[in-house]
């Protein structure tokens, strides 16, 4: 019988790690539930797993759609689930992976999508504040935060399509999968700091002339990344090199803030692990004890 495992969590907490010693320990293949993984070029900026890291481990749903291409959410949801069908019919074991919420939503409960009918606007021209301003005229109770850019497309998207807006009682909780639900977070100093040590590690590894490369070939979805949407006001000029630096660092730490909220508010079943940075292994013990 197939064993589905689920690794959520904030960004920077090990969730590739603890994704690889569960899939060795259980003989399972890795599938992906992170909204910027999906896309085959950024590689550095998202802290997507190199190919070297994978040791010999089958993962799906990563680089599957280019920066350019239109990949919605019933995309995803439609995608992985034909994985995930298949894998419980061949008795494979499974590691979910992703700190994007809504994927995870998608891809494991009962929630309902609607497959695109129209072609999708593209976004990127505005601001997170025209946005939210596109919003609040479509429905100013929507409670939907300025920051949260990805989700707002989707409401604004899917009033287009159909209407309607998108009430909080369509984030439905029932279970479609049976699954073991484990979160990895860890306390915010430590986080912040984790943050802003790996911001610095990508510059180290090639994230500038990474986000070069990228800018130069005016994909759509460039400036939905963290890191190349900050980089992107340097290019511009508008921003010294240092200040987009630092600008990641603090997107990042909002981002991780905005996961916490979502996840306390919206997987309210999640079985949450506290990371140990100067030991890991011992998180992954802890992991391993209970799940056993």
């Amino acid at each position: 019988m197939s064993r589905i495992i689920v690794i959520a969590g904030l960004t920077a907490t090990g969730k590739t790690d603890a994704s690889i010693y569960l899939a060795k320990k259980y003989n399972a293949v890795i599938l992906n539930a992170d909204s910027t993984q999906v896309y085959i070029e950024p590689l550095i900026a998202t802290a997507k797993i190199k190919e070297n890291e994978k040791d010999g481990i089958e993962h799906y749903m990563f680089d599957i759609v280019s920066l350019d291409d239109e990949y919605t959410l019933f995309d995803y949801q439609k995608d992985a689930r034909k994985l995930l069908d298949k894998f419980i019919k061949e008795n494979r074991n499974v590691i979910i992976v992703g700190g994007s919420g809504l994927y995870l939503k998608a891809l494991l409960y009962d929630y309902n999508l609607e497959e695109t009918k129209t072609k999708r606007v593209d976004y990127s021209k505005y601001s997170n504040s025209e946005l939210k301003s596109i919003a609040d005229n479509i429905n100013p109770n929507n409670n939907i935060h300025e920051n949260n850019r990805q989700r707002l497309e989707r409401y604004i998207t899917y009033y287009n399509e159909t209407g309607k807006f998108i009430e909080n009682k369509k984030e439905i909780n029932n279970r479609i999968y049976d699954f073991d639900l484990i979160g990895l977070y860890a306390l915010k100093d430590e986080l912040y700091d984790r943050i802003n040590k790996r911001v610095d590690k990508m510059f180290d590894d090639g994230l500038l002339l990474e986000a070069k490369n990228l800018y130069s070939k005016h994909y759509k979805k460039y400036s939905s990344i963290i890191g190349y949407k900050e980089l992107e006001l340097y290019f511009k000029g508008d921003i010294s090199l240092d200040e987009a630096k630092e600008l990641i660092k603090k997107n990042t730490r909002h981002y991780a803030k905005r996961q916490m909220t979502w996840f306390k508010n919206q997987m309210t079943d999640i079985t949450w692990f506290k990371v140990n940075y100067n030991n890991f292994n011992e998180t992954l013990e802890e992991i391993k004890n209970f799940l056993d």
